[in-house]
């Protein structure tokens, strides 16, 4: 049998979507048979097929695909006949394979558990605009609330003819996702930084936080500071690379890693965080896990009487938009999220067949920006002339 018959009786082809004749009909309906009758005769011990649910409602095959293909062309009355069918049979359809008979990819589906916290709103924007630039369509499925064991159903319910998916798996319902999608749907992926020796998938595309980590901590140390805390984001997979960056510059420095409080994402989080910290004179310099949490922590200190860069350095991670309006402006580690899901769709026109591709898809370097939040300790300064570093304007 050739790949093409295949396709079109076991992945219901969308290649014809024209109501059937009525000699087609007269054929169908010339042996009619009950729904019931056919899930009676059927072998239970095989996995239901389009032709089970063909003889179940009394049409060809070719009609249960047009059905299936939601096809304009045909009548309510023989829809309502099919769905019935499946419905009793309790019919999937493999979407995987439709994905793949539907042609060339045309579309993508990204896969996010949410769209407003920072990375995610712009690896979504960066999606967005490339997609644009060579006519596809984008949509959008949210992980959040998924659990666990209907992770597999949400992601197949995700897959869609001529569409590939990207998925966002910067948390574990990203990640349980990206393990559930079937490997011949065309897939791209970001990702965290992988740990050392690992090897990802050429179409998992991620910033290198671990490094962007390390450079910010070894920053702090270098101006003086003898240790410096960590206020993390959450830890779902072992170690975040932040915070393994974090653990790793101060090792390499001779310091003793202190303890780490259960991380969050929100501002509220660092404020709390930050009212812990403030009551510690010991406590000079902290590396936030996210921009929001430097702005909580920073609020804290304020309010128990610590001055920022003068008794407190802080560092932020991402460069939010409103970062640098931040009294005094934040020094944080620029991450390009918008940046990076260009170059993840891009890797995922990679894939296709159409031969597409869109221009400035290169990935993205974290790097610090230094502006008003760190510098040098008060011990370090006093009876000296030191300064603390230039501000920068970005």
């Amino acid at each position: 049998m050739g790949s093409e018959q295949c396709r079109t009786e076991d992945l219901c082809d969308r290649s014809q979507r024209v109501e059937p004749t009525e000699a087609e009909v007269a054929r169908d309906r010339s042996q009619p048979g009950e729904p019931s009758d056919a899930a009676l005769v059927r072998d239970r011990s095989q996995p239901v097929s389009i032709r089970d649910v063909a003889r179940a409602a009394g049409f060809s095959y070719q009609t249960v695909s047009r059905v299936i293909n939601e096809s304009p062309n045909v009548s309510d009355a023989t829809r309502d006949a099919v769905l019935a069918a499946i419905a009793e049979l309790r019919f999937r359809p493999n979407r995987a394979a439709r994905a793949l008979a539907g042609g060339p990819l045309q579309a993508v589906t990204v896969l996010a558990t949410s769209t407003s916290l920072y990375g995610y709103a712009a690896a979504i924007e960066g999606i967005e605009e490339a997609t644009r630039e060579v006519g596809f369509a984008m949509g959008f499925r949210t992980l959040k609330g998924v659990e666990p064991e209907a992770m597999h159903e949400a992601v197949e319910r995700a897959i869609e003819p001529a569409s590939g998916l990207i998925v966002i798996a910067f948390d574990p319902a990203g990640a349980l996702a990206l393990e559930c999608v079937p490997p011949e749907v065309p897939t791209a992926a970001m990702i965290q930084a992988p740990a050392a020796g690992l090897t990802p998938a050429p179409s998992h595309v991620w910033i290198d936080e671990f490094a962007a980590a390390k450079a910010a901590t070894k920053y702090l140390l270098d101006l003086g500071h003898q240790t410096v805390h960590h206020v993390p984001i959450p830890d779902w997979s072992g170690s975040t690379p932040r915070l393994a960056g974090w653990r790793a510059a101060l090792q390499e420095a001779g310091v003793q890693p202190g303890l780490v409080l259960k991380g969050g994402w929100t501002a509220e989080w660092g404020y709390e965080a930050g009212l812990a910290l403030a009551k510690q004179p010991e406590v000079t310099a902290v590396l936030c896990g996210n921009d929001e949490i430097a702005l909580g922590l920073m609020r804290a200190m304020y309010e128990n009487g610590r001055a920022i860069p003068e008794d407190v350095s802080v560092i932020g991670f991402d460069d939010v938009p409103y970062a640098r309006f931040a009294f005094p402006a934040l020094t944080t580690v620029r991450q390009d999220f918008k940046a990076l899901g260009r170059v993840c769709f891009a890797r995922l026109l990679e894939l296709g067949e159409a031969g597409l591709s869109i221009g400035h898809a290169e990935t993205p370097q974290a790097e610090l920006v230094v502006r008003e939040t760190a510098g040098p300790p008060a011990s370090a300064t006093e009876g000296s002339s030191a300064r603390p570093p230039p501000r920068a304007t970005a």
